[in-house]
């Protein structure tokens, strides 16, 4: 089940510096250049996709949220580290287990509430009703304020990569008998495996609704008529079996 309405004040676009710098999708110019006794100057963004792709440095440059996007990698890969190097460093089976536990649970908070809805403008829970029913709930930023593409990008690379990483971790466990350990890349792998099955879901409620409005709203006043609910019908259907 979908909101009602988006989350159009709660679910923040992008900045106005990044707004401002924009000149054509997927083109980006420098800030103007200050003076040498003026005030401090502001960061360089990256000024081709090739310097986007160059490293850690250029993707942060490149995004509009880097803070954000930084801890969303931080908590994810600081997990996985530390559930590897923690046989080398900590001897102590609890300890090691009770970091590792810790950070997936701070990955999981923060994905769900902060990077989801700062970097792809989505956000998911599930929701009781009167009668006892249990439902989920998905919401989106306006379609009139599209994502960063490499908030966009990045954000997805990590919902969908590390399930895929601790999943291979978990065989990896059983192939060597490591089964103290099964138990925390489980629940690593139910925190990633929800967020991932969440925004998906997230993701296809928005792109349907926004097809919904733009064929029942502009098809059918610039139309009318049996022609515009047959244009109507066809947008419907398509949508569904693209996103269903």
């Amino acid at each position: 089940m979908s909101s009602s309405t988006p989350l159009f004040e709660t679910i923040e676009p992008d900045e106005p510096e990044y707004e401002q710098r924009r000149t054509a999708p997927g083109t980006i110019n420098s800030p103007p250049a200050t003076q040498s006794g003026g005030a401090r100057s502001t960061p360089q963004m990256a000024t081709s996709p090739g310097d986007a792709e160059s490293g850690i440095a250029g993707i942060l440059r490149q995004s509009a949220h880097p803070m954000v996007l930084f801890f969303l990698y931080f908590f994810r890969i600081a997990a996985i580290a530390v559930y590897i190097l923690c046989g080398f460093f900590i001897s102590n089976y609890v300890l090691s287990s009770v970091i590792v536990v810790v950070l997936l649970a701070m990955d999981f908070w923060n994905c769900r509430n902060v990077a989801g809805r700062r970097l792809v403008g989505l956000r998911y829970w599930n929701q009781v009703d009167d009668d006892g029913e249990s439902y989920w709930v998905f919401e989106s930023r306006d379609p009139s304020r599209p994502a960063n593409p490499i908030d966009s990008k990045m954000f997805w690379i990590a919902v969908y990569t590390f399930p895929l990483l601790w999943l291979a971790l978990l065989i990896v466990s059983i192939l060597k008998l490591n089964l103290s350990f099964v138990p925390i890349v489980v629940l690593a792998l139910v925190f990633n495996v929800t967020n991932a099955i969440g925004f998906t879901y997230a993701d296809r409620d928005a792109k349907q609704r926004w097809a919904n409005n733009l064929a029942s709203s502009g098809w059918n006043v610039g139309i009318g008529g049996l022609g515009g609910q047959i244009l109507t019908g066809v947008v419907k259907n398509s949508v569904g079996r693209v996103f269903g």
